[in-house]
């Protein structure tokens, strides 16, 4: 059974994009490159291979070589999450085993996707998962792309599971996200999933944020969940505002389209993915690259 108690991850913590060549092959010199940018920018974590690190389409063998690589060259100089889930249990805990054979602090691991289990299925799924390994394990709740929303009740129920650790809140619903923040015990951490909403939820408590935007503002990300966690609304306020836009531009397709594109326009990698992901339609530059200049992102 997973007994692992260690202190909650707090702060900005980037939910990394898995950089790729033009033709799809993984690159892990821009990777490297990456890790390095968000460690001197003061991105206090990493999610590796999770929704926006495309881990519908990379292989297994893939998946656990990026969560290695990380850690070896992160170094302990930052948290590595690993995404972990599968809407498979088995799958999942060997994903979260590979995991943690390789070194990562914790695994994200995500409401089961397309089968949509029950409230009871979704307990005993996690559960399962965390006493089969000894791994901190972050919930995952995104209803808007696994087609199933894991009630607060049941978060409640798995917070006093062994092992379970924390929630990344997705649902973007402020009141909600206040509501379990009563609920659950002090050492549960509640995160933000949801960029636009993150600096209210943080207000109200939250221990930080599991953001898409941070890949191409680490910096003010990170500032903002300092004055977020903090309770310094003013700050966090005008912090917010400045990333607002972006906040919302970098959705006009799929998470990770827009965000890659981006990255690529800062010279940070090449542009590529794998089908079914495609190239961010050209109607929508000319609003990715506002809202970055809008941040104060040189393009």
């Amino acid at each position: 059974m997973a007994t692992t108690s260690r202190t909650p991850i707090e702060g900005s913590i980037v939910a990394i994009v898995t950089p790729m060549q033009p033709d799809g092959k993984l690159d892990f010199e821009a990777f490297r490159a990456l890790l390095d940018w968000h460690l001197a920018e003061g991105t206090d974590g990493f999610v590796v291979v999770g929704t926006t690190g495309e881990s519908p389409t990379v292989s297994v063998d893939e998946h656990v070589e990026l969560i290695r690589f990380a850690v070896q060259h992160v170094a302990g100089r930052a948290p590595v999450i690993a995404g972990t889930g599968a809407n498979s249990t088995a799958e999942a805990i060997e994903l979260t085993e590979a995991a943690k054979k390789v070194g990562a602090d914790a695994g994200l691991s995500v409401v089961p996707y397309y089968n949509r289990p029950t409230q009871e299925g979704l307990y005993r799924h996690f559960k399962t998962i965390a006493e089969a390994v000894d791994l901190p394990m972050i919930l995952y709740n995104v209803p808007g792309r696994t087609g199933c929303d894991m009630a607060g009740e049941t978060t409640v129920r798995l917070a006093q599971v062994p092992g379970i650790v924390g929630l990344k809140d997705a649902t973007g619903d402020i009141g909600r996200g206040a509501l379990l923040l009563g609920q659950v015990p002090d050492h549960f951490a509640v995160y933000s999933g949801d960029d636009p909403t993150a600096a209210a939820l943080m207000l109200l408590g939250a221990r930080g944020n599991i953001s898409v935007t941070a890949n191409v503002t680490p910096r003010l990300m990170h500032e903002l969940c300092v004055a977020a966690v903090a309770g310094d609304a003013r700050l966090a306020a005008k912090i917010n505002q400045r990333m607002a836009l972006l906040n919302r531009n970098l959705f006009v397709e799929p998470n990770p389209i827009p965000v890659k594109w981006a990255l690529a326009q800062m010279g940070r990698m090449a542009l590529g993915y794998r089908l079914p992901m495609t190239e961010l339609g050209a109607q929508h530059h000319a609003v990715v690259r506002e809202a970055l200049r809008a941040a104060g992102v040189e393009i």
